[in-house]
C-alpha cells in the first residue's frame, strides 16, 4: 500500500543556522535539512507543529526550533509541549495535529515518544493522515528512531554484537521496513545496528550521521539530504546468522551482510533494495 505522507528522519545535530557567520547562515537557509523539511511541507506558509516530548528540556528545545524556523522565514508554527499522556486528549492539541502540514519530533529519549504519545488519539490521527494526506512527519535523533515499528531504545555501542546487548521495542509505526539509528558515525553505532538487523533480518538498517537525513516518499524511495553519510545494512541474504541459537552474552556471528554508504542526493529504494547514485556532472549542476 502506498502512503501519501512523507517521512524525514534526521541523524541529529542538524544545522539550525545558529552560527552568526553570514555565509554559514545562508547555506543553512538555502541548503540545510530544516530548509528541506519546510520545502517538503509546502513552503514558508506551511503549518508546522514542533513536539519536544523526547527532550528532558522541552522548553529550551522548543525555543531553539522556533528560532530556527523563524530564521528560515516561517511564521505559522506552534510548539506542543506534551509531557503527560493525558494531554493527548486536549482539544487544542488534537486540532493542531489535524491541521498541521508538518509534525517535527525533537531528539532526546525515543521511549518518551512511544510511552506518552504512542497509541493515543493524536497518534492515530497522525497514522491516518500519513496514509491518506500529503503530510510531512520529520524527526531528529530520538524523533527519527521512533518512526519505525521496530525501534532501538537502548544498548551500548561498545558491547554491540554480544547477544542481548541492545534493547528494542515498538515505535510509532510510520514505517515497517526499517530500523533507524542516529548519531551513527560520531557515536560508532555500527555494531548496534548490525545486531538489530541480525535479530530482524527482513528489515533494513538505516544509520544516519549527524546533520544528515533522508526524505522517504511512498514508504519506499529514500533520498539522502545533508552534509554527512547514511549507512544502509541489508541482512536479507546472510549466509551465517547464529543469533537465534546463542545464549545471552555470547558474541554473535554474521556473514554476508550487505552495506551501502550513501551521501547527499543518493537514492535507496526499499522495495528493490537498490541504490541510485547521481552522476558527478549532475551534482555539479545542482
Amino acid at each position: 500500500m502506498k502512503f501519501k505522507g512523507t517521512l524525514i528522519p534526521i541523524g541529529g545535530n542538524e544545522d539550525k543556522g545558529s552560527d552568526k557567520n553570514e555565509s554559514y547562515t545562508l547555506e543553512f537557509i538555502t541548503e540545510g535539512i530544516l530548509a528541506s523539511v519546510v520545502q517538503e511541507s509546502g513552503g514558508l506558509d506551511s503549518r508546522i507543529v514542533i513536539i519536544p516530548t523526547a527532550s528532558s528540556i522541552p522548553v529550551e528545545v522548543g525555543e531553539m526550533y522556533v528560532d530556527a524556523f523563524t530564521e528560515l522565514g516561517c511564521t505559522n508554527f506552534v510548539v506542543l509541549d506534551i509531557r503527560e499522556r493525558e494531554q493527548c486528549d486536549d482539544p487544542n492539541i488534537i486540532k493542531a495535529i489535524k491541521e498541521a502540514d508538518c509534525i517535527m519530533f525533537s531528539g532526546g529519549d525515543q521511549s518518551r515518544i512511544s510511552d506518552i504519545i504512542g497509541g493515543t488519539v493524536i497518534h492515530e490521527i497522525m497514522l491516518t493522515r500519513f496514509r491518506e494526506e500529503e503530510i510531512v512527519i520529520a524527526g531528529t535523533s530520538a524523533g527519527a528512531m521512533a518512526m519505525s515499528t521496530e525501534m532501538i531504545f537502548g544498548g551500548s555501542s561498545t558491547e554491540a554484537l554480544i547477544k542481548g546487548s541492545i534493547r528494542m521495542r515498538e515505535g510509532m509505526a510510520f514505517i515497517d521496513d526499517l530500523i533507524i539509528d542516529s548519531h551513527f558515525i560520531k557515536r560508532g553505532r555500527f555494531g548496534r545496528l548490525a545486531e538489530a538487523v541480525a535479530n530482524h533480518p527482513t528489515l533494513i538498517g538505516i544509520g544516519l550521521a549527524e546533520d544528515t537525513g533522508i526524505i522517504i516518499k511512498d514508504r519506499n524511495v529514500c533520498t539522502v539530504i545533508g552534509s554527512g553519510m547514511v549507512i544502509v545494512f541489508d541482512a536479507s541474504n546472510l549466509s551465517q546468522n547464529n543469533v537465534a541459537s546463542l545464549p545471552v552474552g555470547v558474541p554473535m556471528t554474521m556473514a554476508g551482510i550487505k552495506v551501502h554508504v550513501l551521501a547527499n542526493y543518493d537514492v535507496y529504494r526499499i522495495d528493490t533494495r537498490s541504490v541510485e547514485v547521481l552522476p558527478h556532472t549532475e551534482l555539479e549542476k545542482s
